[in-house]
């Protein structure tokens, strides 16, 4: 096809390659809880509806639990840096590392 058909799509970024897949590669195959859901719910769903909700409920509070664990580990040991004029940014902090998560992701960083 010829330019002048309008069928000629030109990629701006030619060879420049993109490590979206393999991000999100990572974040399926080595994240704890995407493998686990499947393992996890298939076999309690064919049992019986009882058995899905206790495994549901299992898997809620534990992972709530362990994310509470992690914030409290955390907090508590950013609890010894000194940072005190810095409290009152830290709404715009985290505002601005969402910002740039984003945009990566949108980017395709």
């Amino acid at each position: 096809m010829s330019a002048e058909h309008g069928h000629l799509h030109e990629d701006g970024a030619r060879g420049k390659k993109s490590i979206t897949p393999w991000v999100l590669f990572i974040i399926f195959v080595l994240g704890p809880c995407e493998p686990l859901i499947p393992v996890l719910m298939y076999p309690a769903a064919t049992r019986s509806a009882g058995g899905l909700a206790l495994v549901t409920a299992a898997f809620c509070l534990t992972t709530i639990a362990t994310m509470l664990a992690a914030v409290a580990f955390a907090w508590k040991g950013l609890s010894f840096m000194p940072g005190k004029r810095f409290e009152r940014y830290t709404h715009a902090i985290a505002g601005g590392v969402l910002f740039i998560s984003g945009a990566g992701i949108v980017a395709g960083l």
